[in-house]
């Protein structure tokens, strides 16, 4: 029971502070600089889109306004069998801005991974950034991104994901600290070799880099996989900023965080091959550090709990853990009630948010180990 329990806990150390520290002081000695300078490659912004008559103009006008030059810039959205005013909305932009607006319309809707396919051989720039439909860059975002590209290794470009919180809410503050958390990774990732994971409103690659997906697979994932296949970099660009609202619903961020596991699941077993250290050695370390033991956290959690019930009467320190575990999960099962009151504390619903991801992961996997996947789901708005 002993050995179980000190393993547990080593390992939930490991995946939420070792990786994190070992890759800095890695970074510290091993670590390289991205050699950015201000080039302007033409460009294709890519934006899949299902239903977002009251997100699309405001997306898209803000690419065309671009500290970017208007004649090396075009945007492509792709119109995944939507059933409200987008497509109307696209084509009367596409008449405002002559040939830097294009409408691909996707029916019968087939998602966004085989939209994104589909544009690709429409698109023009020898960089692709792809968008969300409601994400909305800082003003020089794009310029930012592409500056990664002067340097000839890197072949793929992530930004800053920030979540605006409107509402107040618990949840959103849990998003947004999740997110700090993971840029910090990034930032150290970048330094080290490749950033492991990526945001799929703001990411850019090289054209010729792109392979073709499978419409179950996700792109925010699989992309960047491939290009780290190619012997390319992936990396992180802090100030490509841009800004969605997060969730405020539990019940919204649950799905979602489900939907982007079960995803993440299946990439991981469609790119197992990165997991050998004798090919692809510091990177395949990272990705079953920061994903796959991410995505299995659950089962060391779980385990820390049930082992140091056995063992609370054989020592102080075991029980004094098990009523610390105990209190963290009381105060998560109370944030599920408070999590709306803008008055309290996000601190305090921390714990709440992170059983949200872990429970999200566990069900994911039950999922993936049933076979199903995911092709289609409503937008982030739930419109």
């Amino acid at each position: 029971m002993e050995l179980g329990f000190w393993i547990c806990l080593g390992l939930v150390f490991y995946i939420y502070i070792g990786y994190p520290a070992v890759i800095y002081l890695l970074a510290q000695v091993i670590g390289r600089d991205v050699r950015k300078s201000d080039i302007e490659p033409p460009v294709t912004v890519l934006i899949a889109a299902f239903n977002e008559e009251r997100e699309i103009e405001r997306t898209v006008i803000n690419k065309l306004t671009q500290d970017y030059p208007p004649d090396r810039l075009e945007i492509i959205v792709i119109s995944d069998g939507s059933t409200d005013r987008t497509d109307q909305i696209v084509q009367a932009l596409m008449a405002a801005n002559k040939d830097r607006v294009k409408l691909l319309r996707q029916e019968p809707r087939q998602g966004k991974t085989q939209g994104l396919n589909r544009a690709m051989g429409h698109a023009s720039g020898e960089i692709v950034v792809f968008s969300d439909a409601n994400s909305i860059y800082a003003p020089n975002a794009i310029r930012q991104l592409v500056r990664n590209f002067a340097d000839p290794t890197v072949g793929y470009v992530t930004g800053q994901m920030v979540y605006s919180n409107p509402d107040g809410s618990g949840i959103g503050e849990g998003s947004g600290a999740y997110m700090r958390y993971e840029n910090l990774l990034r930032v150290l990732e970048t330094r080290l070799n490749s950033v492991v994971g990526v945001d799929g409103g703001i990411d850019a690659v090289r054209h010729p880099l792109y392979r073709p997906m499978n419409p179950d697979q996700l792109p925010d994932f699989v992309l960047p996989l491939n290009v780290v296949e190619q012997g390319q970099r992936v990396v992180y660009e802090p100030n490509a900023i841009l800004c969605e609202p997060a969730l405020s619903a539990a019940a919204d961020e649950f799905r979602m965080r489900v939907r982007v596991s079960l995803r993440a699941l299946w990439a991981l077993y469609d790119k197992r091959n990165l997991l050998n250290p004798f090919r692809y050695k510091l990177f395949a370390w990272q990705l079953l550090s920061h994903k796959l033991l991410r995505y299995g956290a659950f089962i060391p959690l779980v385990g820390l709990v049930i082992f140091n019930a056995f063992l609370i009467g054989k020592h102080p320190f075991y029980f004094g853990f098990f009523i610390l575990q105990l209190a963290a999960y009381a105060v998560a099962g109370l944030g599920h009630f408070l999590n709306q009151l803008p008055a309290i504390p996000s601190k305090m619903l921390a714990p709440y948010y992170f059983v949200i991801l872990n429970v999200a992961c566990a069900i994911a996997l039950f999922k993936f180990l049933n076979q199903e996947k995911m092709v289609l789901w409503k937008p982030r708005g739930g419109s």
